[in-house]
């Protein structure tokens, strides 16, 4: 996956020689990687500005990927962050804010055209901490022994299968049905902030590792593609929290051991 920059986005969207340019100098040039997506701009909604020229990117980038001959190699997405559902609980509740319909729906109907994933940085830290009198640690870690949220007919024992299946049903009622989410984001820090520690870290990726094998209750037995965030620790980022998401410290070593094929 590699991405276009937020701040790139009104000189592509607005003009196609930008577009050809960009595909030469960031896809077509490293012939010998295999992209899978291009995820134009990060988290962008109304009233940023970007909002105003990320579906015109996104079909610009399209057009330039389907004329080098990689439309059946390459889909063209971009990021949304869990905000964007006003409601996620309990997950057959989940629908988009009123306010960003008349936004995301266009690009959802682009996504469905092009046969491109609806990519989904998804953080169940963030929704452990701050709820920690009704969410608990071990349901947010995969460690809950038996079901936490029941749904209807469906039994959750992790939030990050309950948060993925409000995706789904979000989607389903913007007529976005046969859209695949990819989680194109999600871990946890190690430290800044409540339950930051490098145990904690490690318990979740592993088990997250262990868990996106099987699909969630709503689309059992499909495996969910899933992207860890973030490989290296940055520490010019602020505020605290925001530096310490990586597997790795920026000199390369690691900050724990992961087993990226961890056995059940």
């Amino acid at each position: 996956m590699v991405g276009v920059a937020n701040e790139d986005l009104h000189s592509i969207g607005t003009d196609m020689a930008k577009a050809y340019s960009w595909v030469q100098t960031n896809i077509r040039s490293f012939g010998n990687v295999k992209f899978r997506y291009i995820a134009v701009g990060n988290e962008i909604n109304p009233p940023a500005w970007e909002a105003n020229y990320l579906l015109g990117t996104m079909k610009n980038i399209h057009q330039a990927i389907a004329e080098a001959g990689l439309g059946n190699q390459i889909k063209v997405s971009t990021p949304f962050s869990f905000m964007v559902l006003g409601e996620s609980y309990p997950p057959s509740k989940g629908s988009l804010r009123p306010e960003f319909r008349s936004f995301i729906n266009p690009i959802i109907r682009f996504l469905e055209e092009t046969g491109a994933p609806f990519l989904f940085n998804m953080y169940p830290y963030f929704s452990y901490s701050g709820n920690t009198q009704y969410i608990s640690l071990e349901y947010v870690l995969f460690r809950s022994p038996e079901v936490t949220v029941q749904d209807r007919q469906f039994g959750y024992q992790n939030i990050f299968d309950a948060m993925l299946d409000a995706g789904y049903l979000a989607l389903e009622k913007a007529g976005g049905a046969s859209l695949e989410i990819v989680v194109s984001e999600t871990g946890w820090p190690t430290a800044g902030g409540t339950a930051t520690t490098i145990e904690n870290a490690r318990t979740y990726n592993t088990n997250l590792l262990r868990h996106v094998k099987k699909g969630t209750p709503k689309r059992p037995g499909k495996p969910i593609e899933t992207y860890i965030f973030a490989m290296f620790n940055e520490n010019n980022k602020n505020p605290e929290l925001e530096k310490h998401w990586g597997l790795f410290y920026p000199n390369k070593q690691s900050v724990y051991q992961i087993e990226f094929s961890p056995t059940n």
